[in-house]
């Protein structure tokens, strides 16, 4: 029989596991987080805004950054060179049918997106888009959070760990609940000041 220092030592190495779990997916969230703003137009040019735009290529969705070199000569310029000329009509098209609200100006070798200044009504309207996915963000941290209390809750249900130990690994995962949290908290002060930029 395996004495109990041994056991003790091995659930503590699994609760530290499924700290170490939860810390890996609140992370995750932080990047979904960063890409969800850096997509959303803050009146800058950024390649980052085409990411979400699949262009049919030869039947196949593909992304723009796939099929094209997208540079930034200027601040409000982008400039999309595609590899394969014959795509050029279908990223045109696909960035018409976007969100982006830009209409490509296109050359026969490049697109240009002219990007516009935001207006007033279009800032609140991303403010509001925003704060949204920060709250998503905040919200699918809390949940793993929650996830990880009800499995070490499980844990000493079983007698697996000691109260004292439920204690201070849910104290753990609070404090790494906070600190992500105010990460989302301080990507969304950059991105609010980005859109409130004139």
């Amino acid at each position: 029989m395996a004495k109990k220092s041994e056991l003790t030592s091995g659930v503590s190495l699994m609760v530290k596991e499924i700290v170490k779990e939860a810390e890996g997916n609140m992370k995750k969230t932080i990047e979904v987080v960063k890409k969800e703003f850096a997509s959303l137009r803050a009146g800058r040019a950024t390649p980052a805004l085409l990411d979400k735009i699949m262009v049919n290529y030869y039947g196949t969705p593909t992304p723009v950054n796939q099929l094209a070199n997208i540079s930034v000569p200027e601040a409000r310029l982008l400039v999309i060179q595609p590899w394969d000329k014959s795509s050029l009509h279908e990223i045109e098209r696909a960035i018409m049918k976007s969100d982006l609200g830009i209409t490509p100006a296109s050359d026969g070798v490049v697109i240009r997106l002219a990007i516009p200044q935001l207006t007033q009504e279009r800032r609140v309207d991303l403010m509001k888009v925003v704060k949204k996915k920060a709250e998503e963000g905040r919200v699918a941290i809390r949940n793993i959070r929650r996830d990880v209390n009800e499995h070490l809750k499980a844990y000493q249900k079983e007698g697996k760990i000691s109260e004292d130990e439920l204690k201070r690994s849910q104290d753990d995962v609070q404090k790494m609940t906070d600190r992500l949290i105010k990460e989302i908290d301080g990507l969304l002060t950059i991105k609010e000041q980005e859109i409130m930029q004139v």
